[in-house]
């Protein structure tokens, strides 16, 4: 508790303390406000003078309480309590950051409340978010909110980051967006320790002191395509292929995260790398666009394994004769998961969308 509280102040935190504690007695109030319980028993009487039913009791068990009627008064929150709340709700409800949607509308309001500097850090982690996170890569709010709030103000940042084999490294950081993406929370930033851009996990953060340097962020930065397109690159295995599509068709139906598109002559080239060509090879499969594997032995491997896989699939369901009639080839024109379909052979669903990440954490390139 600050020193130099108003009594204002006080006195509603005061009234706060009673309402998250019933029963708490004048001694622990004090203690609670940094006053003696002469003073707790003040603000208490100030309470009452505003018409708030505040009521008491005597004995061992007694202490003050709200009674009933009263009104809901202003709400109060730290910006670590604010931040907390939303990424809880972000977390447990995919519609919470679409302000049309019941959840992100009554989320909105509650912004709308706070204070602007508690509110706009909050609003700048709701613009950028995905899917839920894993229950057990939860992080601290309160650690997060220091995160947000250096990302606001522009301050570097000293932390100490968590190697994935369990090392501490001091890092020293320009913070540009805490963002929520493939299950995790990551602080995308400029590390000044490694003269280079990284995604750092925030489940991994230890700790974090804010410094009095300031730095320019990125001009127009989009947080969450800068995020995507650096998971896709740093890992083992070089990826190149050549789609036979337009950029509009290639970006609806190959996600940010699995490279960088460019146009290039005779279609659009994905670049990027992966330290699992299996799983990448069934990504691209997955998709009706046309494709050549360039580049890439690791990839072209994974691929032909993959279509011999199809293609034994397809070999195994025709000489299984169907209900009704004789086994033959398959009809012309029909992809594996209609072939499936017509069959009614599990053995013919051989593609798959993988849920992987493209390889460990990007701090470990």
């Amino acid at each position: 508790m600050r020193y130099d509280t108003s009594p204002t102040a006080r006195a509603l935190l005061a009234l706060e303390a009673i309402q998250d504690c019933p029963g708490i007695t004048a001694q622990r109030l004090g203690e609670h406000l940094g006053v003696t319980e002469r003073a707790a028993r003040r603000y208490v009487a100030i309470l009452r003078e505003a018409d708030l039913p505040i009521e008491s009791a005597t004995g061992p068990h007694g202490g003050y309480r709200v009674g009933r009627g009263l009104r809901l008064p202003p709400l109060m929150f730290t910006a670590a309590e604010a931040l907390g709340l939303v990424m809880a709700v972000l977390e447990g409800h995919r519609g919470a950051a679409d302000p049309t949607e019941i959840v992100g509308a009554a989320l909105s309001k509650i912004l709308r409340a706070l204070p602007q500097q508690v509110a706009e850090p909050v609003r700048a982690v709701r613009r950028v978010n995905g899917p839920p996170p894993d229950p057990g890569l939860r992080v601290d709010p309160v650690l997060t909110a220091r995160l947000v709030e250096a990302c606001t103000s522009s301050r570097r940042v000293r932390l100490d980051y968590r190697l994935e084999d369990g090392r501490e490294r001091p890092m020293e950081v320009d913070p540009w967006a805490v963002v929520l993406r493939h299950g995790r929370w990551y602080l995308l930033c400029w590390s000044r320790t490694s003269d280079a851009q990284r995604a750092l996990r925030v489940d991994r953060v230890q700790s974090v002191f804010t410094t009095s340097l300031g730095f320019t962020p990125p001009q127009d930065l989009d947080a969450l395509r800068t995020l995507e397109e650096h998971l896709s690159q740093g890992w083992r295995h070089e990826v190149d292929v050549l789609l036979r599509a337009d950029l509009d068709e290639a970006g609806r139906w190959l996600p940010r995260s699995l490279g960088r598109l460019e146009e290039v002559d005779g279609g659009i080239r994905l670049r990027a790398t992966t330290d699992e060509p299996d799983w990448y090879a069934r990504q691209l499969a997955a998709t009706p666009l046309t494709f050549e594997v360039r580049g890439s032995a690791a990839l072209v491997q994974a691929t032909e394994d993959l279509a011999a896989r199809l293609v034994k699939a397809a070999g195994a369901a025709d000489t299984a004769a169907p209900p009704g009639g004789m086994a033959g080839p398959a009809r012309a024109g029909t992809t594996p998961e209609q072939q499936h379909t017509d069959n009614r052979s599990p053995r013919t669903r051989v593609i798959t969308t993988g849920s992987g990440s493209p390889g460990p954490d990007p701090e470990e390139r």
